[in-house]
């Protein structure tokens, strides 16, 4: 076994990996970037080596430095993670020539599936089901544009290289397929360095199954069953599952043993997963092979009770795979749910900036959080916006019960999930869990879309319990500030600290105003003799006595109810989490007069600011000219995916602030336009 190893990767997979090589008395050294100085995953390796910039082309994307790291620190092996260079021939190679093991496929196996055109011409070869499509070499628009209209649309264009969502596009008409490709083709070049593609018939209601598979040095390859991947948005996944609701013994095999077909046909070795698009009837294509650990593993490591990481350290030091296909099991099922920074009401844009406040769920046998964050760190523009991976576990008497005790821990775990600083999905998560499809397993990559007015409910005003929790915090803090400033005072009994409402001829009342969206709001306020406050809101009122402890969790009682919620003060802005809900709302100072204009439109004219900090990769129109609502003006390339800015009206560009290539910072004016009067 390995006695050091070096693991070319970032955020919560290098932690994973970290934790795994310490069980095993494996030394670790991590690499960074200077945007990840102060990383986890810095902090936990035995060693840590800096590597370049922030951006990931100039420090986790260059093989000479990763090569260096490891030759300097005497690592014996790499283990790339997922992601940047995980999949990459070239990086597979330079670890052969320096001596050093790679910890993954060996470069043949790479080659042979880091293309999906020649990926499927390999898997026809093997009798592996293909989805019907264009795999050629013939890049010409006009001859890709000929084939998707010979194929029939809905078509998908994917780049050839690509994975992860990226270099994607659904086309559902000809006529919308040459600006399709051409952004498919940015994106394509920009994330992966190569902008082939390949264009498939797109199946409706399609559900996303995978098989793990594990190969070794000495001939043997199982699968470790699936997982249902099919919850997704931008062709990314967010919930995943293990097993597939509805899968039965015998589409399981032929699935599974389809998978282990393509891993012997390409001489796999290490961990693998083969991807299929599967109908509702049960028919199954497949549509690539992933040559790395993938970013839902834990669910199969959850089933089956395996530490996948310790057998892909096991099966790159020669030793055989430590369970043979007979010997493997399923028990209970298993749900992820990715943790993102990013604003699903503003169509999932990430977001940045530091965890002021995390929380996550306590960790059990049913409770697990991957992360490679933690409270205070920041949440960079630099890189993929996870927070963390929650995955819970549960068992039943049958896969159905196992699955609904399952989720039920799902939706129990994403209320107590605790994030303030960056906007984030949490909320989101748990309608997605709650959602009756979802529930019901009616599963389709399609469902965030098919379900858009469950799952985007119109906002209504806030509860007034989630007002008077947000009172009874703001009145508890001033207390607690109040008494801590006494203790510091040369006269700590002073009347001046007391904050008891007293008055020489009546009762003290006063008026907190928050700001619920565009709403604004007033709770009364009234001191009660006990230490309490009467509180009143839209017509109600409660008497509210309770606790707030430095962490922000509040013990309210109400009229002699209890309500447990926690409340975090960031920014002029109160996070309330209250009932499995977080509630946003801004304090009103009300001293403070906010000035005049500022506003994003007026008197026709529009300013059009970025929705994040990011780099423009195209002007699509020009200045001076007179356009349509919807139509694009500029494209921002941030975190790896492109944004489009349209018109928000039908007029004319009056300027643009930036040009190509030129970076922007979040809130930046991009577009002077003006509106065509009405």
């Amino acid at each position: 076994m390995f006695e050091k190893i070096l693991i070319a990767n970032r955020g919560e997979i290098a932690c994973r990996v970290i934790k795994t090589a310490r069980r095993m008395g494996i030394r670790t050294v991590a690499v960074y970037s200077e945007a990840d100085a102060d990383a986890r995953h810095v902090r936990l390796a035995d060693e840590a080596v800096l590597i370049g910039p922030a951006a990931a082309r100039e420090s986790y994307l260059v093989i000479e430095r990763i090569i260096a790291a490891a030759k300097a620190t005497g690592a014996q092996a790499i283990h790339p993670g997922y992601g940047f260079l995980s999949e990459n021939e070239a990086f597979c190679h330079a670890c052969d020539e320096a001596g050093i093991v790679f910890i993954g496929p060996p470069v043949s196996a790479i080659r042979a599936m880091g293309s999906k055109s020649e990926a499927k011409k390999l898997m026809e070869a093997a009798g592996v089901p293909l989805t019907p499509g264009y795999h050629g070499d013939d890049q010409d628009p006009a001859r890709l544009q000929r084939e998707a209209d010979a194929i029939g649309y809905p078509v998908l264009i994917k780049a050839a290289a690509g994975g992860g969502g990226k270099g994607m596009r659904l086309v559902e008409k000809g006529a919308d397929f040459p600006d399709a490709l051409a952004s498919c083709k940015r994106e394509a070049a920009s994330s992966f360095g190569d902008d082939h593609v390949l264009v498939e018939k797109y199946i409706t209601r399609p559900r996303h199954i995978e098989i793990q598979v594990f190969g070794d040095a000495h001939g043997n390859v199982v699968y470790l069953f699936e997982r249902d991947c099919s919850v997704q948005r931008r062709h990314q996944k967010v919930l995943e599952e293990a097993p597939a609701p509805g899968m039965t013994p015998e589409r399981r095999t032929a699935m599974g043993q389809a998978a282990v077909d393509a891993a012997r046909a390409v001489g796999y070795v290490g961990a693998g997963t083969v991807e299929f698009i599967a109908n509702q009837d049960g028919s199954f294509y497949f549509m690539e092979m992933n040559t790395r650990l993938q970013v839902e593993h834990p669910v199969t490591e959850m089933i089956t009770g395996l530490d996948l990481v310790e057998w892909q350290l096991r099966v790159a030091a020669g030793e055989p795979l430590p369970l043979a296909q007979e010997q493997l099991r399923i028990r209970g099922h298993a749900f992820e749910a990715r943790i993102y920074a990013e604003d699903p009401d503003k169509g999932f844009l990430p977001s940045t900036g530091r965890l002021v406040h995390l929380a996550p769920p306590a960790e059990n046998l049913h409770v697990r959080v991957d992360t490679g964050v933690e409270e205070g760190d920041e949440i960079s523009p630099h890189y993929d916006p996870m927070i963390a991976k929650l995955i819970v576990w549960d068992e039943g008497g049958d896969a159905a019960a196992s699955r609904e005790r399952a989720l039920a821990r799902l939706l129990q775990a994403l209320a107590d999930y605790r994030v303030v600083g960056v906007a984030n999905n949490v909320d989101f998560l748990a309608r997605l869990a709650a959602c009756p499809a979802f529930a019901n397993a009616d599963l389709d990559t399609g469902l965030i879309e098919r379900e858009h007015a469950y799952l985007f409910p119109a906002e209504t005003a806030a509860p007034a319990e989630v007002l008077f929790a947000a009172a009874l915090a703001e009145l508890l803090r001033e207390r607690a500030l109040a008494e801590k400033r006494a203790r510091r005072d040369a006269h700590p009994a002073s009347p001046w600290h007391a904050r008891d409402g007293w008055r020489l001829n009546a009762a003290a009342r006063r008026v907190l105003r928050f700001r619920w969206q565009e709403q604004e709001v007033a709770v009364s306020v009234a001191y009660l003799p006990s230490g309490g406050y009467r509180l009143e809101y839209a017509g109600g009122a409660v008497s509210a006595h309770g606790e707030l402890n430095p962490r922000g969790l509040l013990r309210a009682d109400f009229d002699g109810r209890r309500l447990d919620a926690t409340v975090i003060a960031a920014a002029g802005r109160r996070h309330v989490f209250v009932q499995g809900r977080a509630w946003v709302l801004a304090a009103v100072d009300p001293l403070h007069h906010a000035g005049e204009g500022g506003g994003a439109e007026g008197g026709g004219g529009w300013q059009m600011r970025a929705p994040m900090p990011g780099k423009v990769i195209a002007l699509v129109a020009s200045a001076g000219a007179r356009v349509e609502k919807g139509a694009p003006l500029l494209i921002l390339e941030a975190m790896k995916m492109e944004h489009t800015i349209a018109a928000p009206a039908a007029g004319t560009v009056k300027a643009f602030r930036f040009g190509v290539g030129d970076q922007v910072g979040d809130g930046a004016e991009l577009v002077e336009f003006e509106a065509l009067a009405e």
